[in-house]
């Protein structure tokens, strides 16, 4: 190869490659590496890029009514979650969510608060009472009609709301109002704030409550109407907060005294809203806190093998800062003492008060005793049906031996039949009140071991006579059957 031929191939990229790993990065270098980096997360993360405001407050303002089609749409979905509920199907209730308009007129309350339209609130406000009334009025008739079976439904238990149930809210409202600023609305995200945020299950079992009634049905509609609230209290806030974000236009009325009067009003309303909810983003995390910490303190004792603690769901008394720990056995004072001691060691309960209560007539010891009789009457059992077993199998040898015999006197039964059919007329002669006779030999067996063969004579008579008549006609025909048959025993039953 000619050394033109080896100068055709470009060594320069590898040149300065080499050059680039000895370099040294001089402060300009890391200078425009952090503008780089910076710019780089603002385009990542920047929400301003293709909104659209004006169709934005448009479109919220379009799905803020529920009348016609919307409110037919929404009595629908409810009807199909409240069967979901019903059959205990996650699917079902999921498949009523994605229908459901539920999320137009709490949009709205955001959205008309951050930027000052009175007229938008007033009629979100309208229609979201319309939209719970509708919903709970459906759920109640359904489940008038078609009532549980069982309060063990996984969606109706979710009547006690946690911290989770407060993130999944607000950031599913985040996620809700960031997609419908954007230009070309992104429909999947519509759906799954649907499915994320659960509106839909709290208000069927609002309806299911109020249907039970009594102590505990007012528990489920007050809990799950709590759990709705939180929800709706927290996607409107998203909302809010979003659009103030993005600084949307204030809503410019021509009288600055109205002007003036209708955002001091939604000042008051946003803070209205944002109270509560930071109160309840406060008091749902403390209540998480206080539950987690009992958790860990209880499966710390659960862990000693030397105890039996019985979890109950009333054992945690947040209300009152009392903690009840049932045992199923004795417990010794050294370690009621140490659990009282314990429970200070947690920051969230460390001021609850813990109380054991024990069950002296179910110790270990003796539960341990219980378990050595039942093992005891099991081998017993099993001694049993190795007995009865034996017999079986005597029973069968013995019944191969009477089949034998009986094959052996089939060719007497020939002569009994003849026998028979010459003592029957002869009985009939005798007896003119005779109206059915029969005769056999029965297999009889007193120890169930041996058995034995009995002479049986069925007969019927005339009606008419008495039954002591029929008693002593019997008895002659004993006599008469004995001596004509040649047999040492003979049973005589009546035919009704």
């Amino acid at each position: 190869m000619s050394t033109e031929e080896e100068n055709k191939f470009n060594f320069s990229e590898e040149n300065e490659e080499n050059e680039k790993v000895k370099a040294t990065p001089t402060p300009t270098d890391a200078k425009g590496l952090w503008k780089g980096t910076k710019s780089f997360l603002y385009e990542l993360l920047d929400i301003r890029q293709d909104v659209d405001k004006d169709q934005t407050i448009e479109d919220v303002k379009k799905d803020i009514p529920f009348k016609g089609a919307t409110a037919w749409i929404l009595v629908c979905s409810i009807f199909i979650a409240s069967v979901g509920l019903n059959a205990d199907s996650t699917a079902v209730v999921i498949g009523a969510m994605l229908i459901s308009p539920l999320m137009g007129p709490i949009l709205g309350m955001g959205m008309s608060i951050a930027i000052n339209d009175i007229y938008t609130l007033r009629k979100s406000l309208v229609n979201f009472g319309v939209m719970v009334f509708l919903s709970v009025l459906t759920a109640f008739l359904f489940f008038k009609f078609f009532p549980l079976q069982t309060d063990s439904s996984e969606l109706l238990a979710r009547t006690k709301p946690d911290i989770r149930d407060v993130l999944i809210a607000f950031f599913g409202g985040l996620a809700l109002i960031i997609a419908r600023t954007k230009k070309g609305t992104i429909a999947s995200v519509i759906f799954g704030v649907a499915i994320a945020t659960a509106l839909m299950p709290p208000l069927c079992t609002v309806g299911f409550g109020l249907a039970r009634g009594g102590t505990k049905g007012l528990e489920f509609a007050g809990g799950a109407m709590y759990l709705f609230i939180i929800n709706t209290i927290f996607i409107a806030l998203a909302t809010f907060l979003v659009l103030k974000i993005l600084r949307f236009p204030m809503l410019k009325y021509a009288n600055s005294a109205k002007r003036r009067r209708i955002s001091q009003l939604a000042s008051v309303v946003a803070l209205a809203v944002m109270i509560p909810a930071v109160w309840t983003f406060w008091k749902v995390l403390h209540k998480s806190n206080i539950t987690r910490d009992y958790e860990l303190f209880v499966q710390k004792i659960e862990k000693n093998p030397e105890v039996w603690l019985q979890k109950r769901e009333e054992d945690l008394d947040i209300e009152n800062k009392k903690i009840f720990l049932h045992f199923n056995g004795e417990v010794p004072s050294a370690l009621e003492a140490g659990y009282k001691s314990d429970v200070k060691n947690y920051e969230n309960i460390k001021d609850f008060e813990v109380k054991v209560f024990g069950n002296k007539n179910r110790s270990v010891d003796k539960i341990s005793d219980a378990l050595d009789r039942a093992y005891k009457d099991l081998d017993q059992k099993d001694l049993i049906i190795q007995g009865m077993q034996e017999q079986i199998a005597d029973l069968k040898q013995q019944t191969q031996l009477l089949e034998e015999r009986l094959k052996s006197k089939a060719s007497l039964e020939n002569e009994s039949f003849i026998a028979f059919s010459t003592v029957s007329k002869d009985a009939k002669i005798k007896y003119a009140d005779l109206r059915q006779f029969g005769f056999a030999k029965m297999l009889n067996s007193k120890d169930f071991i041996s058995v034995d063969t009995i002479p049986v004579a069925a007969v019927k008579w005339n009606p008419a006579l008495s039954d002591s008549i029929q008693t002593l006609r019997e008895s002659e025909l004993k006599v008469w059957l004995q001596k004509e048959l040649s047999l040492d025993t003979l049973i005589i039953e009546r035919i009704k």
